[in-house]
């Protein structure tokens, strides 16, 4: 792949982001963590009412499948393991895996509190800067790789679930012809919108830096340009790194990342098969299109809006007693854990993070 050309004038006028003050460190907001819990609670709760049935429920336990349940915790846990790898691959050993796990469990905790569609790796960046004491734009760097990472496997998994579309049941009857129309054309933008972002970060980002240069005169953002533009150098830097990488690399980051997406496609297989026959691969292409539609969701972490995901895509698949518990522990392993490990590792780096009082400050 060829190395990018060189940044515009503009770009390069730019102070050097090494050059510029530390970003403070990142913070968290107990509102933001309330606020994602509690829609995601709300709605969980009002489908567990409209659909629950405690004696379908206690019958359907007779036939479970616990072992099943013990193969979704595996599938969270490695979910966990294969993000910190690739982070740790990405790093050229800058990161070890322990560290890289950590990064992706921060990546994954602001994701779940930040809107969908800002996700985790630009506030997960501090965390890993932090943990390491390593430079800002060095950890945005790793975090850039793995997120273009995760753009080249959408790109993968799309034109799939179209295809599949012909053959299977992908959106559920009950959405009519114009609900699957909609579907289908909703991932074909999202397939032109990520062939062009991959193009303008790794073929042209001199002219994604022109356009933001463009952009950043207009009058009400004109005041936001000298910034703007300091993190436009930032990006260049690592488009150009990202454009000298050998095809081994891109082939073994994508290993990772499809590994990745599909321990977390396999644990609502594993949920649902421990209470319910369904197939697999049908369970596995609905879960891909939950998740792919998530992508534009507002709300923290999807929170309020994958529970109705969830239901209008994988509930029709089971009886209706077994929407709420199923979605309850889909839940648990694919968001409320990663709050609960997210919030430990936050608070134990501002705690270790905190300046202890010198003996002088104890007398």
């Amino acid at each position: 792949m060829a190395a990018p050309s060189s940044p515009p004038p503009s770009a390069d006028a730019a102070p050097d982001a090494a050059a510029t003050p530390q970003e403070p460190p990142v913070s968290v907001s107990v509102w933001h963590i309330g606020t994602s819990v509690l829609l995601s609670l709300l709605v969980l709760g009002l489908i567990g009412y409209l659909t629950f049935d405690p004696e379908t429920f206690r019958e359907t336990l007779r036939y479970a499948q616990p072992w099943m349940l013990v193969g979704a915790v595996a599938m969270a846990l490695s979910r966990i393991g294969f993000g910190g790898w690739r982070l740790s691959f990405v790093s050229r050993g800058r990161l070890d895996l322990a560290s890289g796990t950590r990064g992706q469990l921060a990546w994954y905790f602001f994701a779940n509190i930040t809107p969908t569609l800002i996700g985790g790796a630009p506030v997960a960046t501090f965390y890993v800067a932090q943990d390491e004491d390593i430079p800002v734009g060095e950890a945005a760097a790793f975090m850039f790789f793995c997120m273009l990472l995760n753009w080249f496997w959408f790109l993968i998994a799309i034109p799939i679930l179209i295809g599949a579309s012909v053959a299977v049941e992908l959106l559920p009857s009950a959405a009519g012809p114009w609900g699957l129309r909609t579907l289908l054309g909703y991932f074909g933008a999202l397939f032109v919108w990520g062939t062009g972002l991959t193009y303008f970060m790794l073929v042209r980002p001199r002219h994604l830096a022109a356009l933001v240069d463009w952009v950043l005169q207009l009058p009400l953002l004109r005041r936001f340009r000298d910034r703007g533009m300091r993190e436009m150098r930032s990006y260049y830097r690592s488009a150009k790194r990202l454009g000298t990488q050998p095809a081994s690399f891109y082939g073994w980051g994508l290993l990772q990342t499809a590994l990745l997406w599909l321990s977390r496609y396999a644990v609502v297989v594993f949920i649902v098969r421990s209470l319910h026959g369904v197939d697999t691969v049908l369970l596995v292409l609905r879960s891909a299109a939950t998740l792919l539609v998530a992508l534009i969701l507002p709300t923290p972490g999807g929170s309020g809006g994958l529970e109705g995901l969830y239901a209008l895509f994988i509930g029709p698949l089971m009886p209706q007693a077994l929407m709420a518990p199923t979605l309850l522990l889909w839940r648990l392993l694919d968001y409320y854990l990663f709050i609960a490990l997210g919030a430990y590792l936050f608070l134990d780096l501002m705690r270790t993070a905190s300046p202890q009082p010198s003996p002088a400050d104890e007398q």
